[in-house]
């Protein structure tokens, strides 16, 4: 599976931006797929995810600011994200696996697929 972000950019605090992640190779429903970011100096974080059948899991951070939403048809996964604060500036990455279930879904070490990344900066 290829992962390739796409969305990222500059925004004022309180604005709203959408990432994409579009998927090539392999049967794209069978995975789950993630976004994590990475702040400059910090470790990768998880963001969210949405499992083969739908279900999502939100970081606290992000619940009820952030929505992910899967398109099997077109092989792709959209982030929206609205309200962003300057802590949510980083490097989004998207990634997949088939080897996690709920419990799990937040491990980037068990996503097998990772885009490169998207810059995501909030200006306060």
């Amino acid at each position: 599976v290829q992962l390739v972000e796409s969305g990222g950019g500059l925004v004022q605090a309180g604005g709203s931006l959408t990432l994409s992640c579009i998927a090539s190779g392999r049967t794209f429903s069978r995975y789950a797929v993630g976004w994590f970011r990475q702040a400059p100096g910090k470790e990768r974080e998880f963001v969210v995810a949405v499992k083969w059948g739908g279900s999502t899991t939100y970081a606290n951070s992000v619940k009820g600011r952030f929505t992910i939403s899967r398109d099997n048809a077109k092989n792709t996964v959209h982030l929206r994200m609205n309200s962003l604060k300057p802590e949510d500036t980083a490097v989004y990455y998207c990634a997949a696996t088939t080897r996690v279930i709920t419990s799990t879904i937040t491990i980037p070490g068990l996503y097998d697929y990772w885009g490169q990344g998207t810059l995501v900066t909030v200006s306060s």
